[in-house]
């Protein structure tokens, strides 16, 4: 049996949203607020829920929102947006452009600008709360609205489910998320299994004897040291990954010395690792501090280097049965704008959701890219040099159909459970059962 009329019915009421929605979605970009700073953002969340009928939580792990929309009886679905913009000086020229600064967690004034596109989640998110409110005879259960603080800062997700988020909401039977992309606006990209990397950051300490400048041969230079440990890295993936298996190895940052003149006595160099896999992982972080404590020795460093992590992002790893439902879902009402984009690069913290709670989820990438502008780069080859890419100070979703199709995924997505065609026999995907 067929979920599209259910679809349809639910949908129908989308029109009437767009000019609310997209002066949400344009407020949202010009206020935009950093990791834990989310208060405004938050407050107008939780508003809106409370005025559609939701049962709201706020303040869940310090900004976060739950909104509960029960319906009868039928699963729960829960769909997650997360809310934090970046540290970026936005360059877009948009008439509707940020121009906020703030202070962040270290006491700095930062520009902060939605380089990531979570203005866009939310207002999706918000924009599907509406419309499954508003048709309540179309589907039965429960829905679960979860807004996340967070997201950049890698703890957001944890901090939700540390302040007690399975005590909040019934146990879903599902969960989603989606995440804009550089990809045509109007696409939709479903993948079975591993879709975003695992990561995490790395400050290495390392160690030399400081001296004048003029006198080199009195000191151990961690400026040499560092320059040698970079060279090394730079092998890890080359030379001990295979090379079927995705690994990247990146150094972000190398500090050290304060004057021309003097020979400093420690660099830091702080490191970015990505796999699909744990063993991929722990077999660079092997060969990292293998490398920098064998350059530490051949150097004659004084003191044992440091290794610190930080900003781990847990594997999105899509459950196979519940991204075939979906992506069936997407077929039947987007047709052959759904797409399948592959595995990709970045990470995400929202597993950890959905993975505290014990439920299968499914994780898609929405396209953002004015159609026209993304075919002509293609054709042209120039995709990477035309098109900005998420966390680029010029990057820019068009608001439609942007906002029309990640509206309209999360509520055929939602339906795909929720719908009395989506209730036939197991609600849960094989995987959880």
């Amino acid at each position: 049996m067929s979920a599209a009329p259910t679809v349809d019915s639910v949908l129908q009421g989308q029109a009437d949203l767009k000019e609310w929605q997209e002066g949400v979605y344009r407020d949202l970009h010009a206020h935009p607020e950093l990791g834990h700073q989310e208060t405004r953002t938050a407050g107008m969340v939780a508003a809106e829920l409370r005025e559609r009928g939701f049962d709201v939580h706020e303040k869940v792990g310090g900004t976060g929102v739950v909104g509960v929309l029960a319906n009868g009886d039928g699963p729960v679905v829960l769909m997650r947006a997360d809310m934090d913009a970046l540290p970026v000086a936005e360059a877009t020229g948009l008439p509707y452009a940020s121009s906020v600064r703030t202070t962040d967690a270290d006491g700095n004034e930062v520009p902060v600008m939605h380089a990531c596109g979570h203005d866009v989640h939310v207002a999706c998110l918000l924009g599907t709360a509406r419309l499954l409110a508003g048709a309540k005879e179309g589907w039965s259960g429960t829905y679960v609205a979860l807004f996340q603080p967070a997201e950049e800062l890698a703890d957001g997700a944890d901090r939700m489910v540390d302040a007690g988020l399975a005590r909040l909401i019934p146990k879903p039977d599902v969960a989603f998320a989606q995440h804009v992309l550089a990809y045509p606006a109007g696409t939709v990209g479903p993948h079975p299994g591993p879709f975003l990397s695992l990561a995490e950051s790395m400050r290495v300490t390392v160690h030399g004897r400081g001296s004048h400048g003029s006198m080199p041969h009195l000191s151990v230079d961690p400026v040499v040291l560092a320059a040698m440990i970079v060279v090394r890295l730079q092998a890890v993936v080359s030379r001990e990954i295979p090379p079927d298996e995705f690994a990247v190895l990146t150094v972000g940052r190398v500090a050290v010395g304060s004057k021309s003149n003097i020979i400093d006595d420690h660099a830091v160099l702080e490191l970015n690792l990505r796999a699909y896999s744990e063993e991929t992982r722990s077999r660079m972080v092997a060969a990292i501090e293998r490398i920098v404590r064998a350059e530490c020795e051949a150097s004659g460093s004084p003191t044992e280097p440091e290794f610190e992590t930080y900003d781990r992002y847990p594997l999105t790893d899509n459950d196979p049965a519940v991204t075939a439902r979906v992506a069936a879902a997407f077929r039947e009402h987007f047709g052959d704008a759904t797409k399948d984009y592959g595995r990709q690069t970045a990470s995400e913290d929202f597993s950890a959701v959905p993975d505290a709670l014990g439920v299968p989820y499914s994780y898609w990438a929405l396209g953002g890219i004015d159609p026209e502008l993304y075919r002509t780069a293609a054709d042209r080859g120039t995709l990477m040099e035309d098109i900005p890419g998420n966390h680029s100070p010029k990057f820019a979703p068009v608001i439609e159909p942007t906002l029309e199709t990640g509206t309209a995924a999360a509520v055929v997505a939602a339906l795909a459970w929720l719908a009395p065609s989506g209730q036939d026999g197991d609600t849960s995907s094989p995987a959880s059962s």
